[in-house]
């Protein structure tokens, strides 16, 4: 599991000691990510299966993609589609994908990367795996959050950042036993790159065998901790945890997560993706590639997309692998 790593966590900014008045968010819900598939075919465990709107908000849906290993001629993508009223965020963590939209905005993106698209008013895109990698196949593996946008940021015009995974600002825990890349936010002072409308937190989270992390976290914020490898326990209460769980906090103001000293031979740490944001607190109307606040929008958002009105697929487009 490549993404961005370092030979010496040592030298990195170090997490403070927290402190024995800390309030730690004990766990609200345990709920295991069902298997399915996406696009034209490729594997997904869906994260937020079983979780109420409510302590996901502000955030709508996630697919772990992967992890697989490809043969030649196996690697698939999504086709060209639409989206509004929300932002995707795909988060490359080992093999290679492209990305093209309807306004110009793409690229291509590998181990820790991600493609940030703020769907807004609306737009056409497309995610593929390029040629050469469907010709030899290879690792995927991966993660792609939506992330709601509030009522007055629905229509605004959309927007696309591409953040390399070296510009994640990198940390590690008091004892060393940690690598935090944070992606957007703000954890203990040290803020990622992501721009973000609606205030999130998105770190990647690599703990060692036998190791504990205190990670202070926003008290306005929800906490949502996604197990990507590995196994071990989380909250206060220790509730053990392994691959392809979420769990949902409670209140308070810091997120206690170990690592089992034991792991599988294959796996050689534990891997989290955390995540947490300021809750929107507004009606929410979600289907398909859309996310509004009423039924009557998310009609309008289908009659727009029938009529051309969320953009058209560009000349010299991504082609479409079937």
């Amino acid at each position: 599991m490549p993404a961005i790593t370092v030979d010496d966590v040592l030298v990195l900014p170090r997490l403070p000691q927290l402190g024995e008045g800390t309030d730690f968010r004990s766990v609200r819900r345990l709920t295991t990510a069902p298997s399915g598939y996406e696009g034209e075919g490729f594997p997904v465990r869906r994260a937020f299966a079983g979780v109420p709107m409510n302590e996901l908000d502000p955030f709508i849906h996630l697919d772990q993609m992967g992890e697989v290993d490809y043969a030649p001629g196996e690697p698939k993508g999504t086709p060209w589609h639409p989206h509004r009223g929300f932002e995707t965020v795909t988060y490359m963590i080992d093999g290679i994908m492209d990305h093209q939209d309807s306004l110009g905005g793409g690229g291509t993106i590998t181990n820790g990367d991600t493609q940030w698209m703020t769907a807004g008013q609306g737009i056409l895109h497309i995610e593929a795996p390029p040629e050469h990698l469907v010709t030899s196949g290879g690792l995927f593996h991966g993660l792609q959050l939506w992330v709601n946008l509030p009522r007055a940021a629905k229509m605004i015009t959309p927007k696309y950042q591409d953040i390399r995974g070296r510009e994640s600002a990198l940390l590690t825990s008091p004892d060393g036993g940690s690598l935090i890349r944070i992606i957007a936010g703000e954890v203990a002072g040290h803020a990622g790159p992501g721009s973000t409308f609606t205030p999130i937190n998105l770190a990647h989270v690599t703990l060692q065998p036998g190791a504990r992390l205190d990670l202070p976290w926003q008290p306005d914020y929800n906490a949502l901790v996604y197990v990507l490898a590995g196994r071990g326990t989380v909250g206060v209460e220790r509730r053990p945890i392994q691959m392809g769980q979420l769990a949902a906090h409670g209140a308070g103001d810091a997120i206690r997560v170990e690592a089992d000293p034991a792991q599988d031979s294959n796996i050689p740490a534990m891997e989290l993706f955390v995540m947490g944001g300021r809750p929107i607190r507004e009606p929410v109307a979600h289907y398909g590639p859309f996310v509004m606040n009423t039924r009557e929008e998310l009609a309008q958002a289908f009659e727009d997309f029938k009529k051309g009105r969320l953009g058209v697929v560009p000349a010299g487009r991504l082609p479409h692998t079937d």
